[in-house]
């Protein structure tokens, strides 16, 4: 018998694909994308069209395990669910009552963006222990801040009207790499004689296809946003009318920009002064003109403010007015769902009679080596590889190596986190269970149910916290409820833009629009996320300080360690989920060099370089191309650091130092030295 069944991608994309699976007698042969659905258009990128090898994979983990080797070894015996389960259950009460709840630490991220096996049960579970909450900051926290402050609310152009802009400026956004789904209108619009220019440190295969790249120097986009500003508004090129009645604070703004010249932005940025004054002309003068703002902008230690700056060019220029203008970062503020009864943060209370502490996700390694008051005791790890994605990965290491430290992991593969386990537990993937999808590059929220059967043994997050809940004798109705009735919850918020959407309406379509607007022009008149609702510019809190690690940044870093490192997402990788293919382990085992840096270090293509800093080393086989300037060097991320030399990749030398808002990691804002391995 041969079915096609619907499901979703659920992997960290915003392009949150709708899928059709061909099923033959239970197994599936085909997976590809829906044609139907305005965004996907029948189409995957090449990581998800390959998926079926990754659900059928040898490598799968299946069953229950328990670690017989030293942490680290990768070593396990098979056990029941139930002696899993009751293992994990007894350890967390004794450590509970001996510690206090607060030392158990859940540490997740978006292995799936499935909400209920994201952020559903286990936030229930974990409320309800009393467990320490996670601050998820390891992705997009501080261009949110960013976006926030500046919009006071996270909605953007919809990808469908980028066919209509005649100019786009693609501004950390690898669109080919990392939103393929927008570059089919990108193309249409190009068609009917759009430009499409790209502003990145690195020329990626977007910038390669681009009518013209901008290097720029990195964590400096907050200058060129003001110097463009500063040329905007001396040349009156702004929009008077759409200022007057949708902004506040011009005044200030014209004030504070006047000393940022592109002169004085050319320092900094790297990109020439008539360069970034021509730039501002183009993008104030052509209409419609998008922005498509990616978060590579903002893993930078003054990656707040530069999304906040980006995100003011729009208001300015008034092209949030147009059809196929303003700006795109993040779509995902307009799924008003009723996550307050999906998460239950309420069972907090009833667990400490207050709010658990909050640990940063990007501080793992100080959280597991130095965080006492109370210390960390237990770590449960799910949707997340924080042995290979985590910066300062010599101090998360020695934190997982801690021998009094429990570790539970739940995954699908036996990655850099798993050796560390002390129970293993086999995951479910997204094609085989039920779920419910929100975008953060569309407007589309989609419901899956499972459409292919779990190999082994392998339950679902949800199933093994909702198991767990009662292993630990909780006895709240919530940790018990269904699916179906999760989702019901979330779509009982009764914001206009869910109000109505059934989960019976999504079982028949899979995928619904929001109920917004065609075309959704969320700023034309203003309805920004403020008491007023104005843009305000608040100029007087917008400026920039170049980065600590950067050429303008600590000169006495500088001089010891001369490049600046940027690990942007390699194209076929979705950061370390498919770490085990050969040609993504290739792909994250390269250092981009500039030329001249190259023929400085006596380096050439296939030469094993050693990258390293004060925090560590990992080695590397360089690549001697055009795609980063002088003084950049470039390791695409994330490889698994047990198929490297040393077990450590990237992120043996990133930092913990926080982003200026929204407490985000700073992976690109880090000085390094390159030498030559052996001859």
């Amino acid at each position: 018998m041969t079915q096609t069944r619907r499901s979703v991608c659920a992997l960290d994309c915003p392009d949150s694909c709708s899928l059709l699976v061909t099923v033959e007698n239970g197994r599936g042969t085909k997976l590809r994308g829906d044609p139907a659905h305005p965004v996907t258009r029948g189409f995957l990128c090449g990581k998800v069209a390959q998926y079926l090898e990754r659900e059928y994979s040898p490598a799968r983990l299946l069953y229950p395990q328990r670690r017989i080797g030293a942490k680290g070894e990768g070593r396990f015996e098979r056990i029941s669910w139930d002696e899993a389960l009751d293992t994990v259950a007894a350890r967390l009460k004794a450590i509970a009552r001996e510690f206090g709840p607060e030392t158990i630490l859940p540490y997740s991220y978006a292995g799936t963006m499935g909400l209920l096996n994201g952020k559903g049960m286990d936030r229930r579970f974990f409320h309800r222990l009393g467990a320490s909450r996670l601050d998820r900051t390891i992705c997009s926290t501080a261009g949110a801040a960013g976006l926030n402050r500046a919009l006071g609310l996270r909605y953007g152009t919809e990808p469908e009207q980028f066919r209509h802009a005649r100019l786009i400026l693609a501004w950390g956004a690898n669109i080919l790499g990392t939103n393929v789904h927008l570059w089919p209108f990108v193309m249409e619009a190009r068609r009917q004689g759009a430009r499409l220019y790209t502003i990145d440190p690195r020329r990626n295969r977007t910038g390669a296809a681009a009518d013209k790249h901008f290097f720029i120097n990195p964590g400096s986009d907050t200058a060129l946003a003001l110097a463009m500003m500063h040329v905007i508004i001396g040349e009156e090129l702004y929009d008077a009318d759409y200022i007057a009645r949708c902004t506040e604070g011009f005044d200030g703004l014209r004030e504070r920009v006047k000393a940022w010249t592109p002169q004085r932005a050319a320092e900094l940025t790297g990109i020439a002064a008539e360069e970034i004054a021509r730039l501002a002309r183009e993008y104030a003068t052509t209409r419609p003109a998008a922005i498509r703002l990616n978060y590579g902008v903002q893993r930078s230690e003054r990656g707040a403010m530069a999304v906040r700056a980006i995100a003011l060019l729009p208001a300015l220029v008034g092209s949030w007015k147009e059809v196929g203008g303003g700006l795109q970062l993040s779509t995902s503020h307009a799924f008003h769902l009723n996550f307050e009864a999906l998460d239950r943060a309420d069972l907090q209370l009833k667990a400490l009679g207050r709010e658990a502490r909050i640990v940063n996700m990007a501080e793992l390694g100080t959280a597991l080596t130095k965080l006492d008051r109370p210390p960390v005791k237990a770590i449960v790890v799910y949707n997340s590889n924080p042995a290979a994605i985590a910066p300062n990965q010599n101090a998360v290491l020695q934190g997982f190596r801690r021998d009094d430290l429990f570790t539970v992991v739940l995954e699908q593969f036996q990655n850099d986190t798993a050796d560390y386990a002390d129970i293993l537990l086999p995951a479910t993937t997204f094609l085989e269970h039920t779920d419910l999808y929100a975008a953060y590059g569309h407007y589309y929220l989609q419901l899956a149910r499972p459409a292919l059967p779990p190999p082994g043994e392998a339950k679902s997050n949800l199933d093994v916290f909702r198991l767990l809940a009662a292993r630990m004798g909780f006895d709240d109705p919530c940790l018990r409820e269904s699916e179906d009735d999760m989702i019901r919850g979330l779509l009982a918020g009764g914001h206009s833009f869910v109000k109505g959407i059934t989960i019976e309406e999504l079982d028949q379509r899979g995928s619904v629009r929001l109920r917004l607007p065609e075309p959704f022009l969320p700023f034309a008149e203003g309805g920004f996320g403020t008491a007023d609702g104005k843009c305000h510019f608040d100029a007087g809190t917008l400026d920039y300080t170049p980065p600590v690690e950067s050429r303008r940044g600590d000169e006495e870093l500088r001089a010891r360690f001369p490049f600046e490192l940027i690990s942007p997402k390699n194209d076929d990788s979705m950061n370390s989920t498919f770490g085990y293919r050969h040609g993504v382990d290739m792909q994250t085992a390269t250092l981009h060099l500039n030329a001249a840096d190259a023929a400085r270090l006596e380096v050439a293509t296939n030469d094993q370089v050693r990258v390293w800093n004060d925090r560590g080393s990992c080695t590397l086989a360089a690549r001697v191309d055009g795609t980063v300037p002088g003084g950049v060097v470039c390791a695409p991320a994330v490889r698994w650091g047990k198929r490297a030399p040393g077990r450590r990749n990237v992120n043996a030398v990133t930092s913990e130092r926080l982003s200026d808002a929204g407490g985000g990691p700073t992976f690109y804002s880090c000085l390094v030295q390159v030498e030559k391995v052996g001859d």
